[in-house]
């Protein structure tokens, strides 16, 4: 029975990031990007979300390469932690998207472990016996980023990663259509697309409309400018300085990233940075605010980014003061807009003028809307379609899209995290599913904080916590001292003097029940006290904090 080329997404269907896919056939596995999520609002104190990679490592013998499309944290943030486990896997990426990884590598402590392999697009490169990978060049809000032509046994799948199609970049290099076309006209057997902008009608805003409209900003303004966007967005950094230079200011950069990026950029060739534009963010105090611009990390509002710091007074050298022009160059990721409010609302209170709305079109999506995706289907008309990249909804509509333009409603599959989509040059069907899911990053701890240990945060957020201590004989079992009432995040201890005194005799009458039964189970007694306390306290205030029962034997 012949080989069927198998197909599973470890991370990016139905959430935004995340991006993770395996493509296997025979004895042999490649896998594509490997990005990081963002935490959702009841995953207190995670700083990021990677997949779960228990399949790959189970499996690393199979494993013969890690193929990157681009440099955007959703698509490589995770390499650091994957590959402590999995060092001997050589990656393919091309120069940006690696020097990027080299500084997450460097920074995690095992760049020296790791061979990353620089591709170029337009380059083919066998891996295995069963894989040829051909990088093709897309335009994408970062440059350096390409699409997959995905050789194997069974036929040619594309897997676009991020793109969008735009005739007009700012750093010149069109989308390679002819490309798509050509593979189109020798057929594909499967198309695996961004679904990311599918809601949008009609095609993306081109970058060079952006650079226009921040020409707009800066001309005849006498204040000192602010912009914020995505670090890795190397065109837009670029607009900001070319207008910068135009228009006589200084630019400085802040936040670690943004930083990263900025020097890659330019030993890479990616940005001109004109002589004397730049100055250090220590510097920027001592010049003419009229003449400065503050490019900065915290588009998304994170509480530990440049602009957050500068809106709630917490950074080091730079100060919001009224009349500063606050520009922000980034869309919302999906459930960061509360985060984004709460800044741009204190951003007001300080005085500055905040551009941030879309009819202003100082940013630019580097996805493709649907009049592209639908060219897209139209230039490689695939056998089979599998969207991902998206929520739910985006790949539900990007799917009807597919079948729109042709291929068949039972060609076309929407899959789940862990699901095997198995194909053969005939059919296309879901076979089995894969191990899949969260690990969470905390700190420098990998994997250490798991549901669990979620659920018992959230309950102390939404409850708070009472600890009762008491210290019992070793040779009666009788109280020596305490009961003591401590309570975190429940109630303000002055004011419910009430509740305090009866959850101690509460405590007490339990250690003297235990004492008459003469028995030494403190683990019954910690249960019992656990359970009369949380009954009192749900009784009385309707709220359930979580219990900690402590008893020291002295």
């Amino acid at each position: 029975m012949a080989e069927k080329l198998k197909f599973a997404a470890l991370g990016g269907l139905n959430e935004i990031g995340k991006n993770m896919y395996v493509y296997e056939y025979g004895d042999e596995m490649i896998v594509v990007d490997c990005g990081i999520g963002f935490p959702d609002d009841d995953m207190y104190g995670i700083d990021s979300v990677i997949p779960d990679i228990t399949y790959l490592t189970k499996n690393r013998d199979r494993l013969k390469a890690i193929i990157l499309t681009h440099g955007h944290e959703d698509h490589i943030g995770a390499m650091p932690f994957v590959m402590d486990e999995l060092t001997t896997v050589p990656v393919y990426c091309t120069a940006l998207t690696a020097a990027l990884v080299n500084i997450k590598l460097t920074e995690r402590g095992n760049a020296k472990k790791v061979k990353v392999n620089v591709v170029k697009a337009g380059e083919t490169v066998k891996i295995g016996s069963n894989f040829k990978v051909e990088f093709i060049h897309v335009n994408h809000s970062i440059p350096d980023s390409v699409a997959l032509a995905i050789r194997t046994p069974v036929g040619t799948v594309i897997h676009t990663g991020d793109y969008k199609i735009d005739t007009t970049p700012i750093d010149g290099g069109m989308i390679d259509l002819a490309r798509f076309g050509e593979l189109g006209k020798r057929g594909v057997l499967a198309l695996v697309s961004d679904s990311t902008n599918v809601e949008n009608p009609g095609y993306s805003l081109s970058e060079s409309v952006v650079a226009a409209n921040f020409e707009n900003q800066f001309k005849d303004c006498s204040q000192r400018i602010i912009v914020t966007t995505f670090a890795s967005n190397v065109h837009r950094l670029q607009q900001v300085i070319n207008c910068a230079k135009k228009y006589g200011r200084k630019v400085a950069v802040t936040g670690r990233s943004m930083e990263n990026v900025l020097r890659v950029s330019t030993e890479l060739g990616y940005m001109d940075v004109p002589q004397g534009v730049l100055v250090d963010i220590n510097q920027i105090k001592g010049l003419p605010k009229e003449k400065t611009v503050i490019i900065t990390t915290g588009s998304q509002g994170e509480t530990m980014s440049a602009l957050h710091k500068m809106a709630f007074g917490e950074h080091r050298h730079v100060e919001i003061t009224a009349g500063d022009k606050i520009i922000i160059s980034a869309s919302a990721i999906p459930g960061n807009e509360n985060s984004i409010s709460r800044v741009i609302d204190e951003l007001f209170r300080k005085g500055a003028s905040v551009v941030y709305e879309r009819g202003y079109q100082l940013h630019a999506s580097g996805h493709a809307c649907r009049e592209e995706l639908k060219l897209m289907l139209a230039l490689i008309k695939p056998k089979f379609f599998i969207p991902v990249h998206g929520e739910y909804r985006h790949m539900k509509l990007h799917a009807e899209l597919a079948k729109t333009m042709g291929v068949a409603p039972k060609n076309v599959v929407i899959t789940d995290l862990g699901k095997v989509v198995e194909m053969s040059g005939r059919s296309i069907k879901l076979t089995g599913t894969v191990p899949s899911g969260k690990i969470f990053v905390d700190g420098t701890g990998v994997g250490d904080v798991g549901s669990v240990v979620l659920r018992d945060r959230k309950h102390l957020a939404q409850d708070g916590m009472v600890v009762a201590v008491v210290s019992l004989s070793s040779e009666d079992g009788s109280l020596v001292s305490g009961p003591d009432i401590i309570t975190r995040g429940f109630v303000y201890v002055k004011e419910n003097e009430e509740i305090i005194n009866d959850l101690k005799l509460l405590v007490s009458e339990v250690v003297w029940d235990y004492a008459d039964r003469r028995t030494r189970d403190w683990s019954a007694m910690k249960s019992t006290i656990k359970g009369r306390i949380s009954d009192y306290l749900y009784k009385k205030t309707r709220r359930s904090p979580m219990v900690l029962p402590v008893i020291m034997d002295i």
